[in-house]
């Protein structure tokens, strides 16, 4: 279950802190109960940002196949 403050969350902004996350416990010099405690936030992060690529790649199949059900070439609409 994520909490208001997560979904308020946008990509960048997930990635930069589980960036942070990682680079602390790769750091070393903490606690056993604070590495668990980022372990637990960078899990968290992790789910943010694998919605939001989850949901971006949605929208491009969807834009994708509505290209292609319209007999469009994808290509051609970037010429």
């Amino acid at each position: 279950m994520t909490s208001k403050v997560e979904e308020a969350l946008g990509y960048e902004q997930a990635r930069d802190e589980l960036i942070e996350v990682v680079r602390r416990l790769e750091a070393g010099g903490t606690t056993l109960e604070e590495s668990l405690a980022l372990w637990e936030r960078g899990e968290e992060l992790a789910k943010v940002c694998r919605r939001w690529l989850e949901g971006a790649r949605a929208r491009l199949d969807a834009a994708l196949a509505a290209e292609e059900a319209s007999g469009q070439d994808p290509a051609e609409s970037d010429a």
